[in-house]
């Protein structure tokens, strides 16, 4: 039966080889909406990585500072640092933006990073070109998927900066790459006003009765001067002592400092658990449609290629042929149309659609392995319906017509 499965392809191998080809192109979507979806899971845990903390320490209440904004004090480094158990600390902040370079804008999280020298909480754990930031204004060290080469000028804000690095990886939980900018810098363009904005806050500020009484003599000054300043951060990363457990040095940051304070796995869970949840959700319905207009594709030109051999079937009925011979002939041809469709699919998402797609794909061996088998199910249960067409035909269609 092998043979003759064989020269029934081979009899119609146009239409077997281009359907093939087209259930190939939706098995390769499948297979690149898996992989974006592992993608996603992969940023999330990319960013954790990346910013060499083992806790994150942020406003009160929030899920910050990836998930929900959150300002904290841009000296609670300094209380944080004599805890116990606590190695290293450094503030950092995060705002996702356009950057201008030139005539092109590309959304970015823009990184606010400490001063300090590589390994600090926070800064690119290696660059593949370029160096570090060194100085305290307008350098930049930016992820190559931006874009950007080393001697770029970038505009954030009012501001310029120089590209003087390069890393690889350094993204955002939503796959925008990070650029990375003094603290300094990265605080002012978050949290600073424009100068229209502070000359009108200032105005309404001096008519305002209740800071030009006597018994408060020099408020209004400074609250004028509060306004030029920016004292905060979005979050403190910190790096614990090796012996102590991650959970108790957070708990005792709770306790005494009155603040929000994850875990790396907490972290990841809210950034998987929480912000990629309903991509997900809309992923696999996507994946559930796919498999649903396969199984029709697969069903119908089987289904086609057994109507257009009815004769053929029964002659093989007259001759005494068995039905189970019958069944494996349109089952190896469903299969084969599954095996030629796994592998262009494979081949498309892997060298076309990888590549283009503009966020990460990642395409794992394991999702590979368990789309193969899917196919093959699908191919196997799209075939029934020929199956019961065939068994149904009288061996006297063989000597009728």
């Amino acid at each position: 039966m092998i043979s003759l499965a064989g020269r029934d392809i081979m009899h119609a191998w146009g239409k077997f080889v281009f359907t093939g080809m087209g259930l190939g192109l939706l098995i390769g979507i499948t297979l690149s909406m898996a992989g974006i979806y592992r993608g996603m899971v992969d940023d999330a845990k990319v960013l954790l990585d990346n910013s060499s903390a083992d806790l994150w320490v942020v406003q009160k209440d929030t899920l910050g500072p990836y998930a929900e904004p959150s300002s904290i004090y841009d000296d609670t480094w300094r209380s944080i640092r004599g805890m116990p158990g606590v190695a290293r600390t450094a503030n950092v902040t995060y705002l996702t933006m356009q950057v201008r370079q030139g005539e092109r804008d590309v959304r970015t999280m823009v990184t606010g990073v400490t001063a300090g020298e590589s390994g600090t909480p926070g800064w690119p754990p290696y660059l593949v070109a370029g160096r570090q930031i060194t100085r305290g204004h307008y350098e930049a060290v930016a992820d190559i998927a931006s874009g950007f080469a080393l001697g770029d000028r970038l505009q954030i804000r009012r501001n310029h900066y120089t590209v003087v690095g390069l890393t690889r990886r350094m993204v955002s939980s939503g796959g925008d790459p990070m650029v990375f900018i003094p603290l300094k810098d990265a605080q002012e363009a978050q949290f600073l006003k424009d100068n229209d904005a502070i000359h009108q806050q200032q105005r309404r500020t001096a008519a305002n009765p209740a800071f030009n009484r006597p018994q408060v003599p020099g408020l209004l000054d400074a609250v004028i001067a509060s306004q030029s300043i920016n004292p905060y951060v979005n979050a403190v990363l910190v790096q614990i002592e090796s012996g102590h457990r991650a959970e108790d040095v957070a708990e005792s940051i709770r306790r005494w400092k009155r603040l929000t304070v994850y875990t790396r796995s907490q972290m990841e869970e809210i950034l998987v658990g929480k912000l990629i949840a309903t991509a997900a959700k809309q992923i696999f319905m996507f994946l559930v449609i796919l498999s649903v207009v396969s199984s029709a594709i697969v069903a119908f030109i089987i289904y086609t290629l057994t109507l257009g051999k009815i004769r053929e079937i029964a002659v093989l009925k007259l001759i005494g042929t068995k039905n189970r011979t019958i069944v494996a002939l349109i089952m190896q041809q469903s299969i084969a149309l599954g095996v030629i469709g796994f592998v262009v699919g494979k081949i498309t998402a892997t060298l076309l659609m990888a590549p283009i797609f503009p966020k990460y794909v990642l395409l794992e061996p394991l999702d590979s392995i368990i789309g193969f088998f899917a196919v093959m199910v699908i191919c196997i249960l799209a075939s029934i319906i020929a199956i019961r067409a065939a068994l149904k035909v009288d061996p006297a269609e063989a000597i009728g017509g």
